[in-house]
């Protein structure tokens, strides 16, 4: 079997960082993103900022333990800022940072890219027969507990 290579055209110019440098700010930026839930996070956090509560039942089969380590995770990376307010009960709130909401173009065009090339949405695959994900309540006022003991969750999804 004949081997194929491409060549480029011309050398990058100066300013641009060298095919290792690429590969390597490229597999940086996957890493900051990857994990089962970051991608529901940051889609839920697109529109606005959300309580602990409202991630939690707008995320279908996370645990309250994946979620607060992803949460951490993207707080730890910058893209994700959490806020506490002094109040009793505490209230926390989570939003994307400019450096995450900058990803909302990549975001729309993943949801592209999948329509176009036949990866339906819930509505469309509960239609083929298919399992729908159980809609997300608008709101909640349930916040993340801080110091109360974590509990398995015990529902398979």
């Amino acid at each position: 079997m004949k081997r194929l290579t491409i060549e480029p055209a011309e050398p990058p110019a100066a300013s641009e960082p060298c095919n290792g440098d690429l590969s390597a700010q490229f597999h940086r930026a996957l890493s900051v993103l990857a994990g089962k839930w970051k991608g529901d996070i940051l889609w839920q956090l697109v529109e606005r900022k959300r309580r602990f509560g409202e991630l939690r039942q707008a995320i279908p089969g996370v645990t309250q333990h994946m979620l607060t380590t992803q949460l951490r995770d993207l707080e730890a990376n910058g893209l994700v800022k959490r806020t506490v307010y002094p109040e009793v009960p505490p209230r926390v709130e989570y939003e994307m940072t400019p450096s995450a909401k900058a990803l909302k173009p990549v975001f729309d065009e993943l949801y592209r890219w999948a329509q176009e090339h036949g990866f339906p949405t819930s509505a469309q695959g509960a239609a083929a027969g298919g399992a729908q994900p159980k809609p997300a309540p608008q709101s909640s006022d349930a916040d993340e507990p801080e110091s109360q003991p974590q509990k398995a969750d015990r529902h398979a999804g």
